[in-house]
């Protein structure tokens, strides 16, 4: 499964290399959380949720990150820390209310991002990229989808992978 997503991620990069400037972003929702306590709003990743953040560190082992974004809970940085560490990149925040701003664009054109998000915020920012409402919220129960999403000259392109473990 690894190489299969790594060699569709590898053609859909190919595909759309042809223009000048290409900004790529790749949207996570975060690892599974403890769900132990349901008062707390800001929980750890679980055993599994660890165990998904490293195997996402290695199916983008071929990818150079330029930046990596992340909310400011500990499940999204949990999530976003071993690719951050491989890459070593600092994990840059954003307010998940301010979605695809002006500085957000000016700061990632060109380059190649990870944004790690929320099962209710990863959908929204997608569709703000691309202009238009192509993707639903995602199920609580999961955490595998991964959205990947260009911007170049030639206009705004989208995929999503599902069930990345």
């Amino acid at each position: 499964m690894k190489k299969t997503v790594l060699i569709y991620i590898f053609l859909f990069a190919c595909l759309v290399s042809k223009a000048q400037e290409v900004t790529t972003y790749y949207f996570i929702r975060h690892a599974e959380k403890l769900r132990i306590d349901k008062t707390d709003k800001n929980p750890n990743l679980n055993y599994k949720g660890y165990k998904r953040a490293e195997a996402l560190k290695d199916i983008f082992s071929n990818i150079t990150f330029d930046a990596i974004y992340s909310t400011d809970y500990n499940r999204t940085k949990l999530t976003a820390k071993p690719t951050a560490d491989r890459n070593n990149l600092p994990i840059l925040l954003y307010n998940p209310k301010a979605m695809y701003s002006e500085a957000f664009k000016n700061n990632t054109k060109g380059k190649t991002v990870l944004v790690v998000g929320h099962s209710n915020t990863t959908n929204v920012f997608v569709n703000k990229i691309l202009g238009v409402e192509k993707y639903d919220e995602i199920n609580d129960n999961n955490n595998s989808n991964l959205y990947i999403v260009t911007v170049s000259s030639d206009g705004k392109s989208s995929s999503v992978l599902l069930k990345i473990n």
